[in-house]
């Protein structure tokens, strides 16, 4: 390995996410490509043995080390993945297995940084790595996160956080940020854009910006809630107060109030404001519609309301969202 090269120990184990140990690599790749070979990553994958380890997609992937290989190596930056279960009811679970936990938490005391990619963020709390931090994770998972790991600060919402030597990041292709992130971190924010215009990415968005997503789950388990969400959803654009919905669902206000408390964890104004807000997404992601016709379509009534809702929901303006998300803009 050159002077230039940092190395990168990816850690495997059976169910991982593939996306999160193959994309950084591939941003990872195309550093070098981009600097002609002057400076780069060497990234290893390293798992328990050197036996295939089976993705959560069923790809099979090859270790390049052992754990224990590894822990005699110089690691610059011990990247964690997840992994996750999904029960009968669609709902998402991180696991942090025991076993990679501990190798883990021995492999980040002899890297200079570490960093989660997903709901790698579990596993990083369980080694207690993230103990008076704040750190972020995947928007579904953030509760969980927050009540297995009270001296965790989880912030779900950026897309995510340094604190000191410690990096974690959102769900999915969140990782592509991260690993933008500390390419610009290593080796400056112009070589980190030359990568991301390879990669035909925005060069990164910035760490407080949301995730852009609003969790409308989980799904209820009775039938008079799954009415009451496509009622809602039905009829976005009109009129939709607790005192209608109460009655859409024949039951009192109060009544109405716990139900959605007991079952979708949220109020049924706050459900509303978030479900108008993600029909707003789609419509300036995908549509010329001005602000006050989004507005209008979506049941905000006003464009005050609607720039109040997304300062509120996502951390941003509608007319910044649909800059850097509409479909097919130049």
């Amino acid at each position: 390995m050159s002077t230039a090269e940092r190395l990168v120990v990816v850690v495997l184990f059976e169910d991982v996410d593939l996306l999160d140990i193959t994309g950084p690599p591939e941003v990872f790749s195309l550093l070098r490509r981009e600097t002609d070979g002057a400076a780069g990553y060497e990234v290893l994958l390293a798992a328990e043995t050197m036996a295939p380890v089976t993705t959560s997609a069923g790809v099979r992937v090859l270790p390049d080390v052992t754990f224990r290989e590894a822990s005699t190596r110089g690691i610059d930056t011990l990247l964690v993945p997840g992994s996750v279960e999904v029960d009968d009811r669609g709902r998402v679970h991180a696991l942090a297995d025991p076993a990679v936990v501990d190798r883990v938490r021995t492999l980040a005391g002899r890297a200079r940084r570490v960093a989660s990619v997903c709901v790698g963020a579990h596993i990083l709390a369980a080694a207690g790595l993230l103990d008076g931090k704040r750190a972020t994770t995947h928007w579904s998972t953030a509760r969980q996160l927050a009540a297995e790991h009270p001296a965790v600060e989880v912030d779900p919402d950026p897309i995510f956080i340094r604190e000191g030597a410690v990096w974690t990041g959102a769900g999915i292709s969140a990782c592509l940020d991260l690993s933008l992130a500390l390419v610009a971190d290593d080796f400056g924010e112009g070589v980190a854009l030359r990568v991301a215009r390879q990669l035909v990415m925005y060069l990164k968005r910035p760490s407080g910006q949301s995730q852009f997503s609003v969790p409308l789950e989980p799904v209820s388990a009775t039938r008079r809630v799954e009415d009451l969400r496509h009622h809602i959803t039905d009829n976005l654009g009109g009129r939709l107060t607790v005192a209608d919905l109460a009655e859409h669902a024949h039951v009192s206000e109060r009544q109405l109030t716990r139900i959605f408390k007991s079952e979708l964890g949220t109020t049924p104004s706050a459900y509303i404001e978030t479900a108008r807000v993600e029909r707003a997404r789609g419509r300036l992601e995908s549509t010329d519609d001005t602000l006050e016709r989004v507005a209008s379509v979506c049941g905000f009534g006003t464009t005050d309301t609607l720039v109040r809702a997304f300062r509120r929901r996502l951390g941003t303006t509608p007319t910044e969202y649909r800059s850097r998300f509409r479909a097919g803009r130049a």
